[in-house]
């Protein structure tokens, strides 16, 4: 008897399914037509989409090597269209590079450029501050000590993750207006960090040898 009811309820579940299939098949075929078109369409999204990358990454390394080749023209005339075409990662790369490009010939020009980036508050605060950094070394033959330590200063802190650019070009600038002690002062600081990169120690140990010479008399 229960082989029986067994064999009578597989025979209904049969004419259910039989059923619901020749009620609702055109759907089942469109929901799997539609699921098909979907994943190639999303594939080839993606193909045209690393192909877009690979284009713009090669236009990228183009300009470099034509700024390396000193063929400034043509590298500032690819990142301007890079900086204000390209996709979000390699607009951003553009821009600093082509701030860079521009400081080479124009430090003025330069630095404003990186003043841009610096104040564009849609970039992470890492990045901004590194635009006031590089904004900063293009000023130190520009402007007075005073001035430039309002402007790299706030990234000299202990914590501060471009402290150790700051601290060192700080100290050129005070040593270059005679302000022995406050480029003792930053040098000693970055002799003082722990995390201060060898090479960057050994270069400022050459700085405070001058420092400790103090200013040089010229007799007549």
């Amino acid at each position: 008897m229960s082989d029986i009811f067994r064999e009578i309820d597989e025979e209904v579940r049969r004419d259910k399914a039989s059923a619901i299939l020749k009620k609702y098949g055109n759907v089942f075929i469109a929901i799997a037509v539609l699921a098909v078109a979907g994943v190639g369409g999303w594939q080839f999204w993606q193909q045209q989409e690393r192909k877009k990358a690979e284009a713009v990454g090669a236009r990228f390394e183009a300009a470099v090597r034509a700024s390396r080749d000193n063929d400034a023209t043509t590298a500032e005339a690819t990142l301007t269209e890079l900086a204000a075409n390209a996709p979000a990662g390699y607009r951003q790369l553009s821009r600093f590079r082509l701030a860079a490009e521009v400081g080479k010939r124009d430090a003025t020009a330069g630095a404003a450029a990186f003043d841009a980036l610096a104040n564009d508050a849609s970039l992470d605060q890492y990045y901004r501050d590194l635009a006031r950094l590089r904004a900063g070394l293009l000023r130190v033959d520009l402007v007075p000590y005073a001035e430039l330590r309002k402007e790299l200063e706030p990234l000299a802190t202990p914590t501060g993750l471009w402290r150790h650019s700051a601290r060192e070009f700080l100290g050129i600038s005070a040593l270059k207006a005679n302000l022995f002690e406050d480029a003792g002062r930053w040098f000693d600081a970055v002799v003082a960090d722990p995390q201060s990169p060898q090479v960057l120690r050994q270069r400022v140990e050459l700085y405070l040898t001058l420092v400790r010479g103090g200013p040089v008399t010229i007799k007549n």
